[in-house]
């Protein structure tokens, strides 16, 4: 699948309910804190916005810029004193972006203010289409103007969103901007503390279900490290598996006694059932093959020290602070990390399937949505970016490119007609996105097998296309099986509205607890985790 995607440094998604865990609507209470970094009390949806802004010192802008960015964007000169002060306290350091580009936070943000009627707000933001424009345009390869505007505009989205969802704020605490500025870096051992404490150390006290259930997996790690840590594997051959014998088996033995993958640790050199079952636990948690042979990516995980656990257990805690509670019946979820998505049905799986997602160089963007169309038999319009860098050289060098490929002229574009080749296969799912992104088929099955499969150019691919039609079609009795089946090989495209929207999240999380309350973790498939920490936690 070639899919269009306009880069934007994803951040975390503002309403993914972490429901993929099984742990929806569990006795979750609001909690307030007194600090004076957040006046006034934070409410349940109040929680997602404040946190921390990037700590870099280096990259900055001249302060008259702030004068040209209001003339061009009038409407937000009254937010002028409040950015005024923003930066003079950052000394004109930008907030929004690192050396990487835009944080996490920015998409956060972004993703709210074009959600914010889920607020019961006026969806009519001032500026919202320049607001998309810049985010789409925002890569940090050269600091430009355009990069510049798109740092002001998200602190005057900032103020705007605080304004219109902290109501009831008076223009003295609206003065008070010290809530607005980045918490302090903490140290290692003082997060930890008031992580597993609940010391109110931090801006917001998060009441997530998940949130409670990673601080007791917190807890446990942190008894681990402070006890000599998980055992040290040292390889001695390629692969383990069930007859085999030696010293690291023992210690794979311990450590997966130690991280709960068994019941009891026995001592045994001896690779036995009791192990391989052990074994089969420890790769479901990782999200590996469950075949009960431990190969050299399974021994790198076992490898893994607690403090790096600890670390990526603090990272999604962290991000478990920005999801709001407020949950709905039914929606999808996609987490990207896990390449898995889950149909929800009253807080409840009802099915899940495997999913491709976006290479590293084309992430599939965190946000969320409404799946409105369905769209069988579809057109695939190859993107400007893929015309350009592919189909017209492939056209120059053989003249019958096109026909080759199934494609056609379209008003100066190219598309791919219809059929089993095309690059979004048979059908194609459609929420409204400025990010151009969408599910659908895929006529390479095969990825699906893989365990790792970040391989489009952003959008997401399903392994069970059909089943997804038949699923949001579910209570229309005019499309039976057979009808679906019939318009997915029409070879003629045909748009469907849906009766009733189905909201799909996608979300970014390395590790979770699931709801047999094993801690879950993957791959930092897009290096977001790391940059998350280096915003959270002081060098040791």
């Amino acid at each position: 699948m070639k899919c269009s995607i306009k880069h934007l440094t994803p951040a975390l998604i503002a309403a993914f309910f972490l429901a993929f865990l099984g742990a929806c609507n569990s006795g979750n209470s609001t909690e307030h804190t007194n600090k004076r970094d957040t006046v006034p009390a934070l409410t349940e949806k109040d929680i997602t916005i404040p946190g921390n802004f990037s700590s870099q010192k280096t990259l900055k802008f001249k302060s008259s810029l702030v004068d040209s960015f209001l003339v061009k964007f009038p409407l937000l000169k009254v937010y002028k004193k409040d950015i005024d002060t923003f930066y003079n306290k950052r000394n004109f350091a930008f907030a929004w972006y690192d050396n990487n580009g835009l944080i996490e936070q920015a998409g956060n943000l972004y993703n709210r203010m074009q959600n914010i009627n889920e607020d019961g707000l006026n969806d009519s933001i001032p500026y919202k289409q320049a607001f998309t424009e810049l985010m789409k345009n925002n890569a940090l390869d050269s600091l430009s103007t355009a990069n510049e505007y798109t740092e002001l505009m998200l602190t005057a989205q900032y103020f705007i969103y605080a304004r219109n969802v902290w109501s009831g704020l008076d223009e003295k605490q609206m003065k008070e901007l010290d809530w607005f500025l980045p918490r302090k870096k903490v140290s290692y051992e003082q997060l930890l503390d008031s992580l597993i404490s609940g010391k109110k150390i931090l801006d917001t006290a998060p009441v997530y279900r998940q949130y409670a259930l990673l601080k007791q997996q917190l807890k446990k790690y942190r008894d681990i490290e402070k006890s000599g840590g998980l055992p040290s594997i040292k390889a001695d051959q390629k692969t383990y598996k069930t007859g085999d014998s030696s010293a690291t088996v023992a210690a794979i033995r311990k450590l997966l006694f130690m991280t709960g993958d068994m019941a009891a640790d026995n001592g045994n050199a001896l690779f036995d059932s009791t192990l391989e079952t052990g074994v089969k636990n420890f790769q479901q948690r990782y999200g590996e093959k469950q075949d009960g042979v431990i190969g050299p990516a399974v021994l790198k995980q076992m490898q893994t020290p607690a403090g790096a656990i600890i670390e990526q257990i603090i990272v999604n805690m962290e991000r478990s602070r920005w999801v709001p509670v407020e949950s709905q019946t039914n929606y999808i979820v996609v987490n990207i990390p896990d390449y898995k998505l889950y149909v929800y049905e009253n807080d409840t799986v009802a099915w899940s399937m495997n999913v491709v997602v976006g290479q590293p160089a084309h992430k599939t963007v965190v946000f969320n949505g409404n799946i409105k169309y369905i769209v069988f038999s579809p057109y695939w319009n190859v993107p400007s970016g893929i015309l350009k860098k592919e189909v017209l050289p492939g056209i120059k060098r053989n003249p019958s490119y096109l026909a080759k490929h199934n494609m056609e002229w379209n008003n100066g574009a190219v598309r791919q007609r219809p059929g089993p080749s095309n690059s979004l296969g048979l059908v194609k799912f459609l929420f409204p996105n400025s990010y151009d992104i969408y599910l659908h088929d895929t006529p390479s099955k095969s990825l699906f097998g893989e365990n790792d499969r970040a391989f489009s150019h952003g959008c997401i691919r399903l392994s069970q296309p059909q089943k997804m039609a038949e699923y949001l079609l579910r209570h229309d009795s005019s499309w039976t099986q057979q009808k679906i089946v019939s318009a997915m090989n029409s070879g003629k495209e045909q748009y469907v509205t849906l009766k009733e929207t189905v909201p799909v999240f996608i979300a970014y999380f390395t590790s979770w607890v699931d709801k047999d309350g094993k801690l879950n973790i993957r791959k930092d498939v897009y290096g977001r985790d790391k940059r998350l920490a280096e915003m959270l936690l002081a060098k040791k």
